[in-house]
């Protein structure tokens, strides 16, 4: 059985982390953000040359949120910007399906493999992954490849190992999440098959 496979790229956004947290943590949490958006960039040219489709989820904040929809904090991070044959789907929950055109562009598509990475950890992309196990789906997160600010009294790092161990237990009807690094992603050597043009 073929495993057809899309990266999902999840609120990579200029301003997505920008200004949260305590004052003395923002330049080492928009240096993490930085890293990990450049990782991202990394799988996406490894997907790209494999021939496997990228999809972005792009929250879009209510009034006075720091990505408010259309503003610059809004936009894309510029190194990731969208190619033209890249999707695009808008959200305005942590929930990446919620209300949105995901799964059913997925099913269009026969996906049955989920690459994903993207902000932030605790909300959208923990909630995200574990919808997208519940439809089904496998999937695969970038451990290196997903990044939050410092809450609750625990700093980024600590919530970003804490996820990457919690959510490779969760096991549903044959399906799972596991992780990889994004180093070690090596997308060239599992490339979707061609549509037929028949």
């Amino acid at each position: 059985m073929n495993r057809k496979t899309v990266l999902l790229l999840i609120d990579v956004q200029q301003n997505v982390l920008h200004g949260v947290g305590a004052p003395e943590r923002f330049v080492a949490i928009e240096g993490a953000f930085e890293k990990t958006i450049q990782r991202l960039a990394d799988v996406k040219i490894k997907a790209r040359a494999a021939g496997i489709p990228v999809i972005i989820i792009q929250h879009a904040g209510g009034e006075g949120h720091r990505v408010e929809s259309g503003t610059e904090g809004w936009k894309i991070h510029h190194m990731l910007k969208p190619d033209e044959i890249d999707l695009v789907i808008s959200k305005t929950t942590s929930d990446s399906f919620y209300e949105t055109d995901l799964l059913a562009t997925l099913e269009e598509m026969e996906v049955t493999h989920l690459i994903v990475g993207g902000f932030l950890t605790q909300y959208c992309v923990d909630l995200s992954v574990r919808r997208a196990l519940a439809l089904g789906f496998d999937v695969t997160l970038i451990s290196d490849g997903h990044s939050t600010c410092d809450e609750s009294g625990l700093s980024y790092e600590q919530i970003v190992s804490h996820h990457n161990n919690i959510l490779t237990v969760l096991k549903l009807n044959g399906h799972g999440i596991s992780l990889q690094s994004s180093d070690s992603i090596i997308i060239s050597l599992k490339p979707n098959k061609p549509q037929s043009t028949e």
